[in-house]
């Protein structure tokens, strides 16, 4: 896969986890119900990752919502280390907007993390440190 084709679905995933209005483009989608709370939905488009995903993610290694916002939390301020310092610009080439005191809810944030181990092992970006 091309590099330029994965940069650009990382830059929609994570501008997408920000409240956004009606928008078609992005590969997350923020939709608010009748209830008025606020339900996030992560969609990765890269075929690699969801293959992976199911070979790697069991429910034996599955940990709790504060683990993976947690973890999240350090991956995604590492990635944006990495942005600002122009490192890894052949996978980084943007900013993520993951805000730590959002509750994105356990199946957003677990998404998210495994997605952080699979540019952890894939291209090799220390992103847990």
């Amino acid at each position: 896969m091309k590099p330029a084709f994965f940069i650009a679905i990382i830059t929609v995933l994570f501008w997408s986890c920000s409240p956004v209005k009606n928008t078609s483009k992005t590969s997350a989608v923020l939709s608010q119900n009748s209830q008025d709370s606020t339900e996030y939905e992560v969609v990765i488009f890269d075929i690699h990752f969801d293959n992976w995903y199911l070979m790697n993610y069991s429910d034996a290694k599955d940990r709790s919502n504060d683990y993976y916002h947690s973890k999240n939390r350090v991956a995604a301020a590492n990635w944006n280390d990495y942005y600002r310092a122009g490192r890894y610009i052949e996978v980084i080439d943007s900013y993520i907007n993951y805000e730590p005191q959002i509750d994105y809810g356990i199946d957003v944030n677990r998404k998210i993390y495994w997605y952080f181990k699979y540019v952890q092992e894939n291209y090799n970006v220390r992103l847990f440190l």
